[in-house]
């Protein structure tokens, strides 16, 4: 299993936009109850409506699913949803921060926002997910995980609902690997395998 040969992996980072509750119910519903790693996701919403995500992916996860709040620690074996018009990020003592500042690529929140911030409290540590959407938001975040020794995994473009944000995190990260949602999911389980088998 040489692909994980960089583990130990300490958080997983999912950025996802149009098709995102399909490409992300492809991933979620698999992970164990048990699963060891916190898992931060962006999907793109509307402003101004109170999300169901959460609540949605919290009836088909084994996971604890949770809307991000402001100030939480973040905990292992919990998915956090960025709640619509608010940009999530990492604080560096591990709690969770929830920022109403500008935009980034017209959105709020942004994956590169979520991303960026990991990467500096993670750094080699991190995995960076971008799957389907149809902006250019997260590419510049995958860098960012990259550079600081991370891993980036990017739904195949061509298999992708949209293709744009794919393509756009290829461009920035040609070293990321390009996965079809079953190996994504496959790999992000595989995580846990390790991490259970090094304890």
């Amino acid at each position: 299993m040489t692909e994980h040969a960089s583990l130990p992996v300490q958080a997983v980072c999912i950025g996802v936009s149009a098709g995102g509750l399909k490409a992300l119910s492809a991933i979620l519903p698999g992970l164990p109850a048990e699963f060891p790693l916190p898992v931060f996701v962006v999907i793109h919403l509307p402003p101004g409506k109170t999300s169901i995500v959460a609540d949605l992916f919290a009836g088909k996860c084994r996971m604890a699913v949770r809307e991000a709040e402001d100030k939480a620690p973040v905990e292992p074996g919990v998915v956090y949803f960025a709640p619509p018009d608010y940009h999530l990020l990492i604080d560096p003592d591990g709690r969770l921060s929830l920022s109403s500042d500008e935009p980034v690529l017209f959105s709020r929140p942004s994956v590169d926002v979520l991303f960026e911030s990991a990467a500096d409290v993670y750094g080699p540590g991190l995995v960076g997910i971008i799957l389907t959407g149809a902006n250019n938001d997260g590419a510049r975040g995958l860098k960012a995980v990259m550079t600081a020794g991370g891993q980036g995994l990017i739904e195949k473009p061509e298999e992708a609902y949209a293709s744009t944000m794919p393509k756009s995190a290829i461009d920035a990260c040609p070293d990321a690997r390009v996965m079809s949602l079953e190996e994504i999911a496959a790999f992000v389980r595989g995580l846990g395998q390790i991490l259970e088998a090094r304890a």
